[in-house]
Formats: C-alpha cells, structure tokens, sequence
C-alpha cells in the first residue's frame, strides 16, 4: 500500500478533511457530472456513474446534491465544457505521480500543474513514463473497530478480492476493477466500508525518511487542493516510525 494511502487515513481519522468537505463535494459532482453526460443519468446501466455516486455518499454528500448533479449531467452544457487529462510526473524525492484532472481549460490546467511541480523541485514527464508503475485496481477500505480484522479479510478473499492487507484500524482490500462491486457487498454484510473505489495502485514504492517524506506529502497535498484536480496518486512509502510521527503532526 501506498504511504499516500496511509497518510489519506490518518487525515480521515483527525477529521482533517471536514476542512475540506466544500471543495471535496464540488470535486465529487463534477466526476458525477461528467459521468452522466457520458454514459448517462441511470446508474444502474452506467458503471462510471454507479462508483462515482457511491463515492459521493461514502463521503456524506448530501443526496440532494447527488441528484442535482447527474441533472447536471443530462443537461449537457457543463458536463461537454469538462476535458479529462491524467498527467505524469515526478514529485520531489524521486516519487512517481499521476494526477487525473478535469478541467474547461486544458492550458490553464496543464500550466498550473506544471508550475506547482517546478516549484517543489518535481517536474511533468511524458505520457506513459509512469504510468507504466501503476496497475488499476478496487480497491476497499474497512475500519476494523468492532470487528475480526482476520474474519474480515478471509471474508473478502472469499468473496474474490485479490488481496488484503492489515494496517491499524482498518484494511485495504485490493479486487480486479470488474470484481469490486461484488466483493464491496459481501464485505459489508460484515461492516460498512469506508470507501470503494477504482484506484490506481503502485506496483512498487520509494520509501523515504521523515525529511523527505514530509516535504513529498505536503506537495501531494498541495496537488489534491487545486480546483482542477480529482485524484492524485503516487509510488511513496515509509517507515512505520515516520508514519507514527505524521500521525501526530497532522
């Protein structure tokens, strides 16, 4: 797992996103919007929309606004504006970074990442040059209180998943895209889930010291704050001892 993916739950535990919920809802029905618009507003027949709706509700977005947005969607003119870009780079210390964005201004976006990477010591790479470090992925995040950590991921393996692995208070349960939906309700016969989602997993890591990773997180999180952006992942990892400091510092 990802030290990203780590440092995403730490946030999730301190309530740190509330900070954040306007810009997260804003960001959540404009993956609605542009789903409905491709594939249409029934999420029963579009997949896209099905993961992008429950994302939103995972998050607390209110179901008001979930249905605004696939409106949204079917209206067409908002929606057909929205121009999907993934952009690859390296962030400072060496990490590999994908950032999928969604924008009206292709340019302006493609600058603005540009820029934020230049100042941090990192820089934008052609397409395909890291991409090639991640494989796409469901992947399932379970809080573990109240529950067998152990039951929970023989569960899931039954049910199909690919993999799980154990961290502190919770599991991340890895499924091929075409299984997540499956194992996510058999998962939740057991426990409500946290998140379920199709992610971009890092086939390998760049573990970094405190130093670095600080400095390399701060970025990422830089990156996640701009309009623009839906999603960014990245190849970084650390220590569980950096791991405990970040957890107190966040």
């Amino acid at each position: 797992m990802s030290g990203h993916s780590k440092w995403a739950q730490i946030k999730r535990q301190k309530g740190v996103a509330d900070a954040r919920r306007g810009q997260l809802f804003s960001k959540l029905a404009r993956e609605i919007i542009v789903a409905a618009r491709q594939g249409g507003g029934n999420p029963e027949s579009n997949f896209r929309l099905r993961l992008a709706v429950q994302k939103a509700r995972d998050s607390n977005m209110p179901l008001e606004n979930i249905e605004r947005a696939i409106k949204r969607g079917g209206g067409g003119a908002e929606a057909s504006s929205m121009v999907e870009m993934n952009l690859e780079g390296y962030a400072p210390n060496g990490v590999a970074v994908i950032v999928e964005a969604l924008s009206d201004n292709r340019n302006r976006t493609i600058q603005d990442i540009r820029n934020l990477f230049s100042r941090s010591g990192g820089n934008l790479a052609e397409s395909g040059s890291v991409a090639w470090l991640f494989e796409t992925k469901g992947v399932i995040t379970v809080e573990t209180e109240g529950v067998d950590a152990e039951e929970l991921a023989l569960l899931a393996i039954d049910a199909g998943a690919e993999d799980v692995r154990m961290e502190k208070g919770y599991v991340e349960i890895y499924t091929l895209p075409q299984n997540l939906e499956s194992v996510r309700k058999a998962v939740e016969k057991k426990k409500l889930v946290v998140s379920a989602e199709l992610s971009r997993v890092p086939k390998s890591t760049v573990v970094l010291g405190e130093k670095e990773a600080v400095q390399t997180l701060k970025f990422l999180d830089h990156l996640e704050e701009m309009e623009d952006v839906q999603r960014v992942f990245a190849n970084i990892d650390y220590s569980e001892a950096v791991l405990e400091k970040l957890r107190v510092h966040a």
